[in-house]
């Protein structure tokens, strides 16, 4: 789909193409193969995030990776065969190729693997990442629940927000983020592979439409 002037593919789960003069893509997982890449970017070493064999499938001599620092020992392999690798941590910025980059904190609030101990610590400094591409502000969210810190986002044109809970912010939970953020478009993700269903995007539309204007990508 084409928005603000930037073509946005959802590939399934929390991986999407961003397509303009560069091809950026987000947490590539169960991909096709693509050897065009500009830009890869990873939010945390989890394996459905941090895909080793799916990075591998973007790799050429142009790409750059950025990918949150606890990745380094996944991804340093491919120094070789890629143009640049960058450890990012929450703060962090560069531009790329005219993409502008910052990792921003991505974490769990309330999702517990055992008593006391959620599954994505703020302390591992986990990132999400904000885009810029010709002046539109891209938001992806990575594996998070409601934090404060997305009330300072500045402008979001798109924010990608995972919305199938266990790991991340169910679809309740995602609407308090939609009125955190105030982007221009909502576009759910993180369902229909390993946790969440097409049920709970859909429930995220009826009830965040109100605030903002709710995308539900068919996956490519």
């Amino acid at each position: 789909m084409e928005l603000f002037g930037i073509k946005v593919h959802w590939l399934g789960h929390a991986s999407f193409k961003i397509e303009n003069e560069q091809k950026v893509f987000f947490d590539p997982f169960q991909i096709k193969p693509e050897k065009d890449a500009d830009l890869i970017l990873v939010t945390h070493d989890h394996f459905d995030h941090c895909s080793i064999n799916d990075i591998e499938k973007l790799l050429n001599p142009q790409a750059v990776i950025i990918a949150a620092k606890m990745c380094r020992v996944k991804i340093d392999n491919f120094k070789s065969r890629v143009a640049k690798i960058f450890y990012f941590q929450p703060g962090d910025k560069i531009t790329v190729n005219g993409v502008a980059v910052e990792a921003v904190p991505s974490y769990n609030t309330n999702k517990f693997r055992a008593p006391g101990v959620v599954y994505h610590p703020k302390e591992m400094n986990y990132v999400g990442y904000v885009i810029e591409i010709n002046n539109v502000r891209i938001y992806h969210a990575g594996d998070t629940d409601v934090i404060p810190e997305m009330g300072n986002l500045g402008k979001i044109d798109i924010a990608l927000l995972p919305i199938g809970g266990t790991y991340t912010m169910n679809a309740e939970e995602a609407v308090e983020a939609v009125k955190l953020i105030k982007p221009k478009v909502a576009i759910p993700m993180h369902f229909g592979k390993i946790v969440g269903s097409e049920k709970d995007a859909e429930t995220f539309e009826k009830l965040a439409s109100q605030y903002t204007k709710v995308v539900i990508l068919k996956k490519e």
